[in-house]
């Protein structure tokens, strides 16, 4: 099918064919906001699919939430609300997300739909009618304080490979090596911090070691994986398991057949979504069929493009789950590199953790998708975002090379010439070098060289910005002499714009747009680029990108900042509303060091809508510096020589705005009807508190 497929791709070259193809993109979790590592993944997607599209192949690109898992039903009894009503308010975001980023799903859908519960359980009803399902009694992980089962990712402890710490019971951010969780070292439960203890259950195990030689076939062959990836998979089939795809309840998911209190496991749901969004959107589309794409003997070509962290489940599991109910397998599974920002992990404190909407509010999108582009390949290296670097690339590419070429010649031809451009070429070479540059912008489009594309084209503009310089249409233009050869110079240059423009447009759809109706094209397919217009009436120009002001980056780096705290800040007023905690011992109360502490200072805190920066006199010469939210109780000058109580042996924690040493204890509803402690005369610093 691979080989059909590369057969498929060199006929497209000469011509000879149009391609079905489906792509999709990782399907975003429900428990949390897009951020700008999603937007890698999905405007890289969106790229090559656009590109498919200028092409005038048949690309569709589908994604979903993915919605199932403990995580989400926790999240959702935190937020007092049904699983249900807090996915459909994720998706809402998510969605809106991406479109403001300018990708174009031809169908969002959710993994908690009709679709998807019809296929998960048609697909394990075909496995276990093919031998592939068994079950078993393990013994499992119990948190015993909160009386449930715990989920991979909810036992964190020391990887049973490489011994590294804080790791989640399923795999390994460090080697990469999956496991059970009963196999971690040192295993607490995420949820109470207890340590888990053993419990049997029956579970359902989906037999992997059966698809070994299937793996090591498909994974050898056509090129259905990267190099880098098939190295990697081929260390882990001698390691072959059987897969636990079943969970316990209380579980938010689809339950598994006639297994009462059982459901499937997240993992095995969530790749069937890309199916269950297709379905969707083939059962909403005239002439769109979903067993054309899918069915055993399909021709499209199906692509998966992924980040590396979940490589295992898409080139081991996936296909091997594809195999076994009898559907197509991926024409390829893509993977692409972690993001970071400024060289380091993206970080909430540091303000580079930053959600796709706080971006929206301050940058343009079509920023982004250029700078990623610019920097994408087909390999799986880590991505690092500069800031200053990517400011300097959008001013000096975009604004500084390509749209000033527009800028530079438009003017003169819409006062002097009326708006019409010139009846001949004057440089025919030279646009034809424009021109001739298709096939291969387009070879590097079509195998995910983004970044050397954007090179090729920024090349080409370098070169048209160096010919209007040379022959300096503006002095041209003030002699009538010369006055019909600044015409033909700056004819030309609106001509090797709209080339560039045209091989740009997967990338930069938005600003396609406004140059096709500058242009007064009726389309701005990959063929545009051929036409050369002359003797052609075009519309006054009008500023299409403004440059980036490091101002605005500062901005939404402190803005995200700001989201952080702000979660904080609600953090104390959402604890009111949960039920009381689960009980302690006395001997956990008697770690805590409640002191007297004196206000020595007192002070407002810029930036902060409800912190009061304190410095806490415990006597003896020791003083702690403490943020407590209580500025909407007290001004500083009225607690300055109050006496309080503190928890004098908090870790300290780094904030925003400074270090914070320790904790003052204050009563009440909150807002301004907040009390801090003042003990009685008697009271002195440093006193402890019983």
């Amino acid at each position: 099918m691979a080989r059909q497929a590369a057969r498929r791709i060199q006929a497209y070259y000469n011509n000879m064919t149009k391609r079905n193809i489906l792509i999709t993109s990782a399907l975003p979790y429900a428990n949390g906001s897009i951020h700008i590592g999603h937007l890698l993944e999905h405007i890289q997607t969106d790229i090559w699919a656009r590109f498919q599209r200028a092409r005038g192949h048949n690309c569709i690109s589908v994604c979903a939430d993915d919605t199932h898992g403990t995580p989400v039903m926790l999240r959702a009894q935190k937020l007092g609300k049904t699983p249900e009503e807090f996915i459909a308010e994720s998706k809402a975001e998510h969605e809106q997300d991406l479109v403001n980023c300018l990708v174009e799903y031809d169908n969002y859908h959710s993994t908690h739909s009709p679709e998807s519960k019809e296929l998960t359980q048609a697909i394990y009803l075909k496995l276990k009618e093919n031998g592939y399902i068994s079950s078993k009694t393990i013994n499992q992980l119990y948190d015993p304080e909160k009386e449930m089962f715990l989920p991979d990712r909810f036992v964190k402890g020391t990887c049973p490979k490489c011994d590294s710490e804080d790791q989640y019971g399923d795999n390994c951010d460090n080697c990469g090596a999956t496991y059970d969780p009963t196999e971690l070292k040192n295993p607490k439960s995420a949820v109470s911090g207890a340590t888990p203890i053993m419990k049997e259950s029956e579970h359902f195990f989906f037999d992997l070691k059966n698809f070994e030689q299937f793996l090591r076939k498909w994974l050898s062959e056509d090129n259905h994986v990267q190099s880098e990836v098939q190295n990697k998979m081929n260390e882990w089939l001698d390691d072959l398991r059987q897969w636990d795809i079943s969970r316990d309840a209380p579980y938010f998911g689809w339950e598994i057949p006639g297994e009462k209190g059982k459901y499937f496991y997240v993992w095995l749901d969530a790749p069937i979504g890309y199916m269950a969004s297709f379905k969707n959107l083939c059962d909403r589309t005239d002439g769109l069929n979903f067993d054309d794409f899918w069915a055993k003997d399909s021709s499209a070509e199906v692509y998966h493009n992924i980040g590396k962290d979940i490589i295992y489940f898409h080139t081991l599991f996936w296909p091997s789950v594809l195999e076994g109910s009898g559907y197509r397998t991926p024409t390829a599974v893509w993977a692409h590199g972690f993001l970071t920002v400024n060289g380091q992990k993206m970080s909430k404190s540091k303000g580079t953790f930053i959600k796709a909407g706080t971006y929206l509010k301050h940058l343009n999108p079509e920023y982004l998708r250029y700078y990623f582009a610019a920097k994408l390949s087909s390999k799986i290296d880590d991505f690092d975002l500069n800031l200053e670097d990517f400011a300097q690339r959008v001013n000096s590419d975009l604004v500084g090379k390509l749209v000033n070429i527009a800028s530079r010649c438009s003017g003169f031809i819409t006062k002097q010439f009326d708006s019409k451009l010139s009846s001949q070429v004057i440089e025919p070479e030279l646009l034809q070098e424009f021109t001739d540059a298709s096939e291969a912008i387009a070879k590097l489009y079509e195998t995910r060289e983004f970044g050397k594309a954007m090179k090729m084209i920024m090349a080409l503009a370098d070169k048209a910005n160096a010919y209007i310089a040379e022959k300096e249409p503006w002095k041209l233009a003030k002699n009538d002499d010369t006055k019909q050869l600044a015409h033909d110079v700056c004819s030309l240059g609106i001509n090797m714009f709209k080339v560039l423009v045209t091989y740009l447009a997967p990338v930069l759809p938005s600003l396609a747009e406004k140059v096709r109706e500058f242009l007064q094209l009726e389309t701005m397919n990959w063929n545009s680029a051929q036409a050369i217009l002359v003797n052609y009436e075009i519309n006054k120009f009008k500023p299409m990108m403004q440059r980036i002001d490091m101002k605005d980056i500062e901005t939404m780096i402190e803005e995200s900042k700001e989201d952080l705290q702000a979660e904080a800040d609600k953090a104390p007023q959402a604890e009111l509303e949960d039920p009381i905690k689960d009980e302690i011992q006395f001997g956990d109360f008697d770690k805590i060091d409640l002191r007297i502490a004196k206000i020595a200072k007192a002070e407002h805190v810029e930036g902060a809508d409800k912190l009061l920066k304190l410095q806490l006199d415990l006597g003896n010469g020791v003083t702690k510096q403490v943020f407590a939210g209580i500025k909407a109780a007290y001004s500083p000058e009225d607690l300055q020589g109050k006496l309080t109580v503190m928890v004098a042996n908090l870790a300290p924690r780094k904030m925003k705005f400074g270090m914070s040493e320790g904790m003052v204890l204050a009563a009440g509803p909150g807002g301004s009807e907040l009390w801090i402690l003042n003990p009685d005369e008697g009271a002195k610093p440093g006193m402890r508190v019983k």
